[in-house]
């Protein structure tokens, strides 16, 4: 038997104290998150190493020693993607949180039907979902640009159902298809919306172009949060995400049928989190400012992406929001960082539903 060393413990609280047991070094094999960032499955050995593991493991083995010798980082990746590395490793070393400071997956398992993702913010959010490793269900009735997005994304990430969201059985089909591809369904993204020609006195607007705009842009939302509401009450969880406008805050940014629209669907949001809040069911609303589509091109009659009145009326100068802004939003309320916001309606606006009165449509820029 080994005799204890005594002063190498001098100040013991009490004779019942045990030594302190000496930590082991800390390996990178064995750190709970070493996978997250590799498709590769997780080794017991660094001999077994895949020579295909991501450039951040290959840097954080390579720091530690464990790292073989005939396997070198791959340092072309490591200048293109330091803050992955670097993150990656300040994790390890207990120095911050990964998440927050690089790029990783963070709907991975996650399951995502999202309507009107054929073309503009909808594709824009499919693939950003995709991208962080949701499997996505796009519903659109293009059927063609939808499959172009699908195959473009992979099978393995992306399907597509021809789906008219004014028709309750073609949202139903939708989710139905989510539930017997996947199992669940964890975000609803009620995206799809229509404009009729912009009519600035209501008394040319006639009572069939309003309906029309209502039953995709509202009641297409309803059926939307309806279906969705019904496969994730039984799971006690989810994330409902619909489409608004800054003209649900202010007037004069667009139609009376698009405005009014916009502005069911922020009531309907608030009142739907009243309700599913109790079945840990979070519904938010995302309301951008102006963003150059094919929808809103079109609408405004411009000729290019970005010109006209919208950016003489934006007040954060110098900034213009994408598409790309509204999925990371988009891809926030439906991951687990928004685990506590529900209610919402998110303002992707740079301010100017506080500051502006309108947008000008009743009038000509000065």
């Amino acid at each position: 038997m080994t005799k204890t060393n005594r002063r190498s413990q001098p100040n013991l609280p009490s004779p019942l104290t045990p030594p302190a047991k000496p930590q082991p070094t800390p390996s990178f094999l064995s750190f709970p998150n070493f996978n997250l960032l590799s498709s590769s499955p997780k080794q017991s050995s660094s001999a077994a190493l895949d020579r295909n593991y991501s450039l951040s493991h290959r840097l954080c083995l390579s720091l530690s020693g464990e790292l073989p010798d005939d396997i070198a980082p791959n340092w072309d990746y490591i200048v293109d993607n330091p803050g992955e590395c670097l993150a990656y490793v300040f994790q390890f070393l207990g120095l911050g949180d990964r998440h927050r400071c690089s790029h990783v997956k963070r709907l991975e398992g996650k399951v995502a039907l999202i309507t009107g993702a054929a073309t503009g913010i909808g594709e824009c959010i499919a693939r950003h979902f995709c991208k962080h490793g949701a499997k996505v269900i796009i519903a659109d009735i293009q059927d063609e640009a939808a499959h172009s997005v699908c195959k473009d994304l992979g099978p393995d990430f992306a399907t597509f159902v021809h789906c008219d969201v004014a028709k309750e059985s073609d949202v139903e089909i939708a989710v139905n298809t989510a539930i017997s591809l996947h199992g669940k369904l964890d975000i609803m993204v009620n995206n799809a919306a229509i404009v009729e020609d912009p009519k600035p006195s209501i008394l040319d607007n006639n009572l069939a172009d309003f309906e029309r705009v209502i039953s995709v842009n509202l009641t297409g939302v309803f059926l939307g949060t309806k279906h969705a509401a019904r496969v994730m009450i039984p799971a006690g969880k989810g994330s409902i995400i619909s489409l608004g406008s800054v003209c649900s805050s202010v007037g004069g940014v667009a139609s009376h049928a698009y405005t009014s629209s916009k502005h069911g669907i922020v009531g309907l949001t608030k009142n739907v989190a009243a309700e599913l809040g109790r079945f840990g069911i979070r519904v938010n609303c995302l309301s951008p400012y102006f963003i150059s589509t094919p929808l809103t091109i079109n609408f405004f009659k411009l000729e290019a992406e970005g010109d006209g009145q919208p950016r003489v009326y934006s007040n954060l100068k110098g900034i213009h929001l994408q598409q790309e802004d509204v999925a990371e939003a988009a891809l926030y309320l439906g991951s687990d960082e928004s685990k506590y916001v529900s209610g919402h309606n998110l303002a992707l606006d740079g301010g100017f539903t506080t500051i502006n009165p309108a947008f000008g449509l009743f009038a000509s820029a000065q």
